[in-house]
């Protein structure tokens, strides 16, 4: 018998794997997968061996979802009011009649804003679209007091 014939017996006849057939006979992976592709079994081989693995699916599926047990929050129902809470301190805070300062609108829309390291402000990311009462810069956000030495960011 052949490599190539040996390869096709492992394969069809006995429905083993291209990696394990690999291992047995001495050769690669994609030499056995070149092998098996010519032979006119392989379609029909392919359509079944999916089949059957998608049925193993579905039965582990099954079973797993039967001794699955989600975690329940005990305390959901304090979860949502506190959170109301905070979206009531929220809207207070951002429905005031008085005008907001830079820095604490920057908190609220930090992702529009990067970091300068060279002069410690927030800087508007360009393409970024916005009114003119937007600051484009947001200026002392680390006070020169609170860096210690000249290598702060260096790394």
């Amino acid at each position: 018998m052949t490599k190539k014939e040996e390869i096709l017996q492992m394969y069809f006849g006995d429905h083993k794997k291209q990696e394990s057939i690999a291992e047995l006979v001495g050769v690669s992976q994609s030499y056995i997968s070149q092998v098996i592709q010519k032979d006119s079994r392989y379609t029909k081989e392919k359509e079944t061996r999916h089949k059957e693995s998608m049925q193993k699916k579905a039965e582990y599926n099954k079973e797993y979802n039967k001794t699955y047990i989600r975690k329940r929050k005990n305390n959901v129902i304090e979860e949502y009011y506190a959170l109301l809470e905070l979206l009531k301190k929220d809207n207070k805070f951002l429905s005031t009649k008085y005008e907001m300062s830079d820095i604490a609108f920057a908190k609220w829309n930090r992702s529009i804003y990067q970091y300068d390291k060279n002069s410690s402000n927030l800087v508007l990311k360009r393409g970024i679209n916005v009114t003119k009462d937007v600051p484009k810069v947001v200026r002392n956000v680390v006070k020169a007091s609170s860096i210690k030495s000249s290598n702060v960011y260096a790394r």
